[in-house]
């Protein structure tokens, strides 16, 4: 028993990074510099002199079970940073789909400083409820420019809705999209195919030119095209934003987005 437990004698277990160890002797997480060299003694460690030292920092981490939690902060800490630079990676790469693609409707300032690019879905609850909040957002900010990316991933009704709303963009150079828009946003509920006509007609849209333009090959591409770089970003919800370099993905309230686009305008200088 003592030779078993001799190699740790000169680095007594309390004075070590407990929970970091034990995380490495499980496989949860590398050790750190200071625990690594007792870490290769303890894997030398005879089967009881293993469980001796498991039942010593089980022990350790009863007592202080708070260094758990500080534990699962700096994992989920490393975890979000690790995801916020992969995020970064995935819009540099991809940045003149996702700013320029030349089909997605361009509102607020098209010279702004600052591009807001949302994903929606017409019969998304979050969509619904960020609606008024990114309105606010580019109304208020007269360097914002905003980009809508019609991205219907919530059933057919949506597949139209979008398809209508690309289509829309033909009419008027464009002028009668935001209030379609915000009238598909503000319907509440899910949409029928023909409520969405019936919005479209209630705006001063053509519906006629409307629903042709809505099946033409082009439109269908431009749906395409979104769903190819959702798939290239890691999207699979509605709404997704990307501000300046940064992907937040869901629902953000507007003090929240207001904070991400100023520190957008920080990055630019």
């Amino acid at each position: 028993m003592t030779t078993a437990l001799a190699p740790l004698a000169r680095k007594p277990l309390l004075a070590l990074p407990g929970l970091a160890l034990a995380a490495a002797l499980v496989g949860l997480a590398p050790a750190p510099a200071p625990a690594q060299t007792a870490l290769s003694e303890a894997m030398q460690l005879d089967p009881e002199g293993r469980a001796l030292l498991r039942a010593e920092i089980r022990r350790y981490l009863l007592e202080h079970p708070e260094v758990i939690m500080e534990a699962v902060k700096v994992l989920e800490d490393r975890r979000e940073a690790a995801e916020a630079n992969e995020a970064r990676d995935m819009v540099s790469e991809n940045r003149d789909e996702i700013f320029d693609d030349g089909y997605s409707h361009v509102a607020g300032n098209p010279d702004g400083d600052v591009t807001v690019v949302e994903f929606i879905d017409y019969n998304c609850g979050y969509c619904k409820k960020a609606h008024a909040d990114v309105r606010k957002l580019v109304e208020t900010d007269a360097g914002l420019r905003y980009v809508v990316k019609e991205f219907p991933i919530l059933g057919p009704s949506s597949v139209t809705a979008a398809k209508a709303a690309l289509a829309a963009r033909a009419q008027q150079d464009g002028k009668l999209y935001m209030a379609f828009n915000d009238a598909l946003m503000g319907h509440r509920g899910s949409l029928t195919d023909a409520q969405v006509w019936s919005i479209a007609q209630e705006v001063g849209l053509d519906v006629e030119a409307l629903k042709t333009r809505a099946e033409s090959p082009e439109i269908k591409a431009q749906i395409e095209r979104t769903y190819e770089l959702a798939k290239k970003l890691q999207i699979q919800g509605t709404p997704t934003f990307v501000i300046g370099d940064e992907l937040v993905r869901g629902y953000a309230p507007l003090d929240h987005m207001r904070d991400v686009v100023s520190a957008a305008r920080e990055k630019q200088g």
